[in-house]
């Protein structure tokens, strides 16, 4: 047996509360591993810790949930009667059983004659308080990302010079301004809410320099190019009539160079009752570019116009808890998204999303993290991130013809099993962004392997976040390019009416089969390595998903009837085609 390949740690997502009765206990483990069991209790089932001799706790079967690229993944869930656990596992494989505890690994007879306090796995106590609990609506809503000056233009806005609304084939740059406002998105509404949208996704739209606004000027004010405060409070009292809730993109990684703060820090150096609001190695800072590759302050990445906030400060964090307590109570927001948040400080994280669900008991907070993003999903920062490990693993199989489903299937399994089942329920998985490629742009312009990847989307747990224009198939290349104008005059003339009902599609059958949103994954081999087969079941209900990219028709047999479809001909699904079976009465 592979002792190395086994891992387990009492926290996190290997085990924790699903609820306030049931704990969800996993296991890593090699695949030469046959059977798991688990043995667990009450800690002082039989007295005071030092009476491990009479301890005997309950044995339970694991279940093998999941296949990885080099584990299995073993999982139970006891109910603790007393709210602790106390538990070891005991691993079979041809030939061998071993005891594995907190200390290491034991065989039979080892673990028998251990003389001494036992160093099993322990969860002390399951607090209420401590419980991982996302607002449940996050898992229904179907996410629609606006980027304000791309989207639709009132044609009111007199704020600046803005160009001719540009056709969906023009490349656009980061210096163009194209007049999209707040009163244009309202103006669209019935539009989102026809598609099926309920929840928007607004790029940054306070005050800044740029059009893509992520170097703030003023964190209170709404940009004069969208419109004003009245302006943002009417449109999200709007969007909440339509049924759609809204959430802001909250910039506090840093600034831009025309915040007063920095303009203060600037001009003062250290005699700035802001100066530790920021992160300034040395002053007086050079007139050169430049500046913060020189280590003169940090900034994000290397970018000399956006200066890094000292989000350690206390007096930083009462500033940012102030501006989104505004943004709560001024304009009713349901949702913050923190740029680059994984290099916010966790004690900003903490109290802000304390302050933030007293004043909305449900609010949802999402990150912007790209990576593994444990440390920020434990209950009392984010909710979500930006699910981008998700986009990665379900691009590689349409952009790889080496890749296989299986290799599909071990990337999906990873990146769900790195985290809580509640926390998967609402994680923010899209496919493009404004800092992506168009999904269109990145098929290759392919149809097919476009509805094929929405279809993946649609049908995995999670909160699903589409990026405007995506229902047109909107082309685009990498940031900036990605931000086109969207195109209203070839939609309002019916040229994208096909389009758009094959996105209407995907949103209902995900609006209506809470399967699809939350259901236990289970992957199923099609016998082909380009063919995805996998089912979702909730409350008795079972649904295939078949994904096929063979190169040639695959049979799905009579396993039920189609809800969505696309090349589906009788039993047999086209080459590029995708989809969704619902499972007939058992027999």
């Amino acid at each position: 047996m592979n002792l190395a390949a086994v891992y387990h740690v009492s926290d996190g997502s290997f085990c924790y509360p699903l609820d306030d009765e049931r704990l969800v206990i996993k296991l890593k483990t090699g695949k030469e591993v046959q059977r798991v069991e688990l043995v667990w209790g009450d800690p002082f089932e039989s007295g005071i810790f030092g009476s491990d001799s009479n301890w005997k706790g309950e044995l339970l079967e694991m279940e093998n949930s999941a296949r990885l690229r080099y584990h299995k993944v073993w999982r139970a869930v006891v109910v603790p009667r007393f709210k602790r656990c106390r538990y070891f596992f005991i691993l079979h494989a041809p030939g061998e059983v071993f005891y594995y505890i907190e200390s290491g690994f034991e065989t039979k007879e080892s673990f028998a004659a251990y003389n001494g306090r036992r160093q099993d796995f322990f969860f002390p106590w399951m607090n209420p308080a401590d419980i991982i609990r996302p607002p449940l609506w996050a898992n229904d809503t179907v996410w629609y990302q606006i980027f304000p000056d791309r989207f639709c233009s009132s044609g009111r806005n007199s704020g600046g010079e803005f160009r001719k609304w540009a056709g969906p084939d023009k490349k656009v740059n980061n210096g163009q301004v194209y007049g999209g406002d707040l009163a244009g998105v309202e103006s669209r509404l019935d539009y989102l809410r026809d598609l099926g949208v309920t929840g928007i996704y607004f790029t940054p739209v306070n005050e800044a320099c740029s059009n893509h606004k992520y170097d703030t000027t003023d964190y209170t004010r709404i940009d004069p190019q969208f419109g004003t405060n009245d302006d943002m409070k009417r449109l999200v009292a709007s969007a909440h009539e339509h049924g759609i809730r809204v959430m802001l993109d909250g910039v506090f990684n840093h600034s831009g160079v025309q915040f007063a703060p920095w303009l203060d820090v600037v001009e003062k150096g250290p005699e700035s009752k802001y100066y530790d609001w920021f992160m300034i190695n040395k002053y007086p800072l050079s007139k050169l570019p430049g500046k913060t590759r020189r280590g003169e302050y940090y900034s994000f990445a290397f970018v000399d116009s956006m200066p890094k906030l000292n989000t350690n400060n206390d007096e930083v964090i009462e500033y940012i808890i102030s501006v989104c307590t505004k943004w709560v109570k001024e304009y009713d927001i349901d949702a913050l998204r923190l740029d680059v948040s994984n290099e916010i400080s966790h004690r900003l994280n903490k109290r802000l999303r304390s302050a933030m669900l007293e004043l909305k008991p449900d609010f949802y907070i999402c990150g912007e993290i790209w990576h593994h993003s444990q440390p920020w999903l434990r209950g009392d920062e984010y909710d979500s991130v930006m699910n981008y490990s998700l986009q990665e693993h379900i691009e590689s199989f349409w952009r790889n013809e080496s890749y296989t489903a299986t290799d599909f299937e071990y990337g999906i399994s990873d990146t769900y099993d790195r985290y809580a089942d509640q926390t998967c329920s609402v994680m923010f998985n899209l496919l493009d962004s404004h800092d992506t490629m168009r999904l269109i742009t990145r098929c290759g312009c392919d149809a097919d392997a476009f509805y094929q990847e929405l279809c993946s989307l649609f049908t995995l747990n999670g909160s699903v976040c589409i990026y405007y224009g995506t229902e047109v198939r909107l082309e685009g290349g990498h940031d900036p390019d990605c931000r086109r104008c969207m195109p209203w005059n070839e939609i309002e003339r019916g040229d994208y009416d096909d389009r758009i009902a094959e996105m209407k599609k995907l949103i209902a059958i995900r609006r209506d089969i809470p399967a699809l949103r939350r259901g236990e994954l289970r992957f199923i081999d099609s016998g082909r390595p380009r063919a995805i087969v996998y089912e979702k079941s909730l409350g008795g209900k079972t649904y295939r998903v078949v994904l096929n990219s063979t190169g040639a028709a695959y049979d799905v047999g009579d396993y039920g009837n189609a809800v969505y479809s696309r090349g589906l001909d009788g039993s047999l699904l086209a080459d590029g085609g995708c989809a969704v079976l619902e499972k007939g009465a058992e027999e």
